[in-house]
């Protein structure tokens, strides 16, 4: 259960590359922590090795709200490549 007054966050990470910029979509409840875990290489396993800075994020109120936005924004790359600029 989740506790009271904590929060769930959507996110999406950059990194440039000489192909273009790269992004990866989460979910965490501790944005900070988990951008440091990716760029320490202990993060998801297609980050590691990589520079990553924050892009984007949303809040919501539970996991399950969190998880099923991270799903759709997987597959928006519209979305993403609005944000590579």
């Amino acid at each position: 259960m989740q506790s009271r007054g904590a929060f769930c966050y959507v996110y999406v990470l950059g990194c440039p590359t000489p192909r273009g910029l790269v992004t990866y979509v989460g979910w965490t409840t501790d944005l900070e922590r988990r951008l440091a875990e990716h760029n320490a290489g202990t993060g998801a396993k297609t980050t590691r090795g990589r520079a990553w800075t924050l892009l984007y994020a949303e809040r919501y109120p539970t996991p399950r709200e969190a998880m099923q936005r991270e799903w759709r924004l997987k597959r928006d790359r519209a979305f993403r490549a609005r944000l590579r600029g």
